[in-house]
This record gives structure tokens, sequence and C-alpha cells, in this order.
């Protein structure tokens, strides 16, 4: 089972049911549910999915969401850590990428996985993982 890094854009295309974006998401989280890979998740990631519903006044919604990804099968929401600043300064002073990608990126390069999922096609230029497009 590879472990893979996964992108914030790609848990909120789906909880939105975005008309282009849903449907590729949505296979590559059938793919965790059925243990073809294990899903790997910046905690970072669940600020940017929690604001969208709490700007709406949907503490509800956003309580929903938590549980969902909180319970999601083969899905590991990790916190920073002090290896992951690390990386993750260093990721931003050679690639000038922004610090919650940084984020992303060194938290799955932490835990070793080797591909990290996106829609970002500026991420494409960091070369410490495999950054495959959805």
């Amino acid at each position: 089972m590879a472990l893979v890094g996964l992108d914030t854009s790609l848990f909120i295309y789906l909880l939105e049911d975005h008309p282009s974006y849903a449907p590729k998401a949505a296979r590559i989280f059938d793919a965790l549910r059925k243990g073809k890979h294990v899903g790997l998740f910046s905690a970072l990631g669940m600020i940017e999915i929690l604001t969208g519903p709490k700007k709406q006044g949907r503490d509800d919604l956003a309580a929903q969401y938590e549980h969902h990804l909180r319970h999601f099968p083969n899905l590991s929401i990790v916190g920073l850590n002090e290896r992951i600043v690390w990386i993750a300064s260093d990721l931003r002073a050679k690639y000038g990428i922004k610090t919650p990608d940084a984020i992303h990126l060194a938290t799955s390069i932490d835990a070793g996985a080797r591909t990290f999922i996106t829609n970002d096609k500026s991420l494409r230029k960091v070369k410490e993982i495999r950054v495959v497009l959805l």
C-alpha cells in the first residue's frame, strides 16, 4: 500500500461537489476506502476545510466535515512537528512556495510519502517528492 500526501483542494472538490474535479477526487478517496493507498493529510488542511463552513455560520457543517475526515478509512491527519517545520522552511527557501503549500508537502515528505496529489501546477517544481496533478 502506497502512502500518498493529499492537498486540501481534493477534499474541498469532493465536499463541495465541484463539477469538474469532484469525480476525479472521488476516485482517489475510493482507492483509500478500498485500502489501495494510505492517505496523509496535514492538520493545517483541517483549518482550511473548516474555515468555509464557519464563515457561513455553519458550525454544524464544519463538525460534519471534521467527523467525516477523522473517521475516513486509511487517512491519517498529521500535526506540525519540528521536522516538518524544518523541511517546510527548506522548501520555501528553495522554491519560494507559500507557507501552507510548504507545510502540506513537508508533512508528506516527513512521513515518507513518495507522491503528493494536488491541483496546483506551481508545486510541480518541487523535486523532493513526486507531485501529481489531479
